[in-house]
């Protein structure tokens, strides 16, 4: 992919050190430089960190738009590829099952899917990674999984267990539970006795767990829990080096991963709509209460930036402070050094927004184009030394 000719950007405001100021920025070929030949005048903008999104999986609908529509799986990370970059997210991390669940969350289908993604990756517009969601009582299959993430250099895990949201759905939304079973391609029964199965587990999880974890930080891979309901779960998670909190969904485990110093993760859809949409904790009352680190997209990409302006717009953060929950801590916790930043020597990974129509207007990861629209888009036409963009 060609990389930008060396530019320097003026005239827009320049979010650094947590301050939008007015200054320039420089790049040359993948990196934030301290100079360079061509101007263009993006006055009127704002030129901000690149999103780092830690969980997403939004791009399950680029892969099943419909329950018993599969599109093939090159396609549909192509596509994924461009709604983020369109959504200013230059590093996404891709949370894919590894789940009794079946259909698109079996271990075959993440097997297939990571397999697709390793051998494109190279030619992404952004930094797309993967996270395996390992749901706890899979132990038969648990020496696969690892196998399958150090083959393909998947660098982050996490747990989780849907067994007891199962059970409930079994009895108390019995439609619920068997569109589960027809989504995995199984009658209601096969998926129950899959469940049942999984139950007879229970008394060996903790010692496979324990097997998981110290391969995990033998090969410096970082892991964390989900949807941790009660202190004591996360306290338990983090006695085994998970020590990232996804989704805490009560306030006491959200307290107990502060107390711990682990990292908390929260959904930017609850911050942008206001509220969970499965009756968990508020995110915007964790980050008044100092509870939360980064947010994530979860289920749909915009709320990243959406977020940003709910946060902002109710007061309960500056835009500079809102912005640093999607872009400077998300990498600092992945321990991504290179990006969230814009200093010199970091990748050239940002985004030129629009503050008056709240548009992300060009994404730029790793001194390339990924995406490119409106008057910015103008702007950077106009040099007389053309410039190179993705497309090409």
């Amino acid at each position: 992919m060609p990389e930008l000719r060396a530019l320097r950007l003026t005239g827009a405001k320049i979010l650094r050190d947590g301050t939008l100021v007015d200054d320039v920025l420089c790049i040359a070929g993948t990196k934030i430089t301290d100079s360079a030949a061509i101007d263009i005048d993006l006055r009127g903008y704002y030129i901000l960190p690149g999103i780092v999104d830690l969980h997403g999986d939004g791009f399950e609908r680029h892969l099943q738009p419909r329950p018993n529509v599969h599109i093939d799986k090159r396609v549909g990370l192509i596509s994924t590829d461009a709604e983020l970059a369109a959504n200013g997210i230059t590093t996404a991390v891709l949370a894919q099952c590894w789940s009794w669940l079946g259909g698109r969350r079996s271990p075959e289908y993440a097997t297939d899917l990571l397999k697709v993604w390793s051998a494109d990756k190279h030619r992404s517009l952004v930094d797309m990674r993967f996270q395996i969601r390992y749901e706890t009582h899979m132990l038969e299959s648990a020496e696969t999984m690892l196998q399958v993430l150090l083959e393909h250099n998947v660098e982050y895990l996490v747990f989780n267990n849907h067994i007891n949201d199962a059970i409930d759905a079994q009895r108390t939304a019995p439609s619920g539970f068997a569109a589960y079973a027809t989504e995995a391609g199984r009658t209601t029964s096969q998926h129950a006795t899959i469940l049942e199965e999984m139950l007879s587990n229970s008394f060996g999880v903790n010692e496979s767990l324990e097997k998981i974890a110290a391969t995990l930080k033998f090969h410096g891979i970082r892991f964390g829990s989900h949807d941790d309901a009660t202190a004591s779960k996360r306290r338990y998670f983090d006695g085994l080096g998970a020590d990232i909190c996804e989704f805490p969904t009560t306030i006491a485990a959200a307290e107990q991963a502060r107390a711990l110093n682990n990292a908390i993760l929260m959904g930017a859809p609850n911050v942008m709509r206001g509220g969970s949409q499965s009756g968990n904790v508020s995110a915007q009352n964790l980050i008044e209460a100092g509870l939360c680190d980064a947010l994530v997209s979860d289920y749909y990409y915009p709320a990243m930036q959406g977020a940003v302006w709910a946060l902002s717009d109710r007061g309960i953060l500056s835009f500079e402070q809102a912005w640093a929950l999607i872009s400077t801590k998300p990498a600092a916790i992945l321990g991504l050094g290179d990006r969230g930043q814009l200093t010199k020597s970091a990748r050239a990974d940002f985004v030129i927004l629009n503050p008056e129509t709240r548009r992300i207007e060009a994404t730029i990861s790793n001194g390339h184009f990924a995406a490119l629209s409106g008057e910015a888009g103008v702007r950077f036409s106009r040099p007389a030394t053309p410039l190179s963009i993705a497309a090409e």
